[in-house]
């Protein structure tokens, strides 16, 4: 990993200058703020999402803005794709410095109406491809003696709730699973963060499928924060000095008391 600032100066623009970043669900919501600022602090950045066309219209901004990105259509839940994903970006860029595992899907449903395959697929993306993903960038990592593993989990990830069951569970999972990891790796140099959002405007809470949930959400008039938000925590995390591990921000907008 390229040797960062000792400085903590928001308008040093190159902070992640030389570093190379994987930002999976980078075609719309956190990913793609993410992705975006990861590029404008001089990372080179591999977008990785299942909707290519979104993929394209990013890298094309982030290429017209002066920065680098790669597009590798990206499924998480299959191996070969994440296995796919790992080569391309080492091919092009010869490294990994960040990963930042925000592909994520939230199914609320209470529990006795819920859809199993709905609690399948939460699992599979939010927990096991983040997992499996990992698994496949750390050997990278390891032989740079360097890199920094970034897992957008939620505060949902803190505080269960009725109807989030399955949600919750693949967040507690994301937590836990990125506090051993810490454990293991951390004298190698690699570094992890956990991101928790509270309420973000994004499109994630329009795959809700339980209809009852939905008309609750629109009664709470939360108080939301933007994509851009979780960007910039994302960014500072990953640029303070090799010596530094922030290992979890939780991120609430103001006015939210849950």
């Amino acid at each position: 990993m390229t040797d960062k600032s000792e400085t903590d100066d928001d308008q040093n623009t190159q902070r992640l200058a030389g570093d190379v970043a994987i930002v999976t669900g980078a075609s719309s919501g956190i990913g793609e703020a993410t992705a975006e600022a990861l590029a404008d602090a001089g990372a080179s950045v591999t977008l990785a999402a299942r909707r290519a066309d979104e993929l394209e219209a990013l890298a094309d901004r982030i290429e017209s803005s002066g920065g680098e990105a790669l597009v590798v259509p990206t499924d998480v839940t299959e191996e070969d794709d994440i296995d796919s994903l790992v080569e391309a970006t080492t091919d092009e860029y010869g490294r990994i410095d960040i990963l930042v595992n925000n592909a994520g899907v939230m199914l609320l449903e209470p529990l006795e109406r819920a859809d199993r395959s709905n609690l399948r697929q939460m699992v599979e993306v939010n927990l096991l491809g983040l997992m499996n993903l990992t698994h496949a960038v750390l050997p990278v990592m390891q032989e740079q003696e360097s890199g920094h593993i970034v897992n957008v989990s939620s505060v949902a990830g803190r505080r269960a709730s009725a109807d989030s069951s399955g949600y919750n569970a693949t967040k507690f999972g994301v937590n836990a699973f990125t506090e051993a990891v810490r454990q293991e790796v951390t004298t190698q140099g690699i570094r992890t963060t956990v991101i928790e959002p509270g309420a973000v405007d994004t499109e994630l809470a329009t795959h809700v499928p339980d209809e009852q949930v939905l008309e609750r959400f629109a009664e709470m008039d939360l108080p939301m924060l933007h994509p851009d938000d979780i960007a910039r925590g994302i960014v500072y995390a990953t640029s303070q000095p090799a010596r530094v591990d922030v290992n979890e921000l939780l991120i609430r907008p103001t006015g939210q008391d849950i």
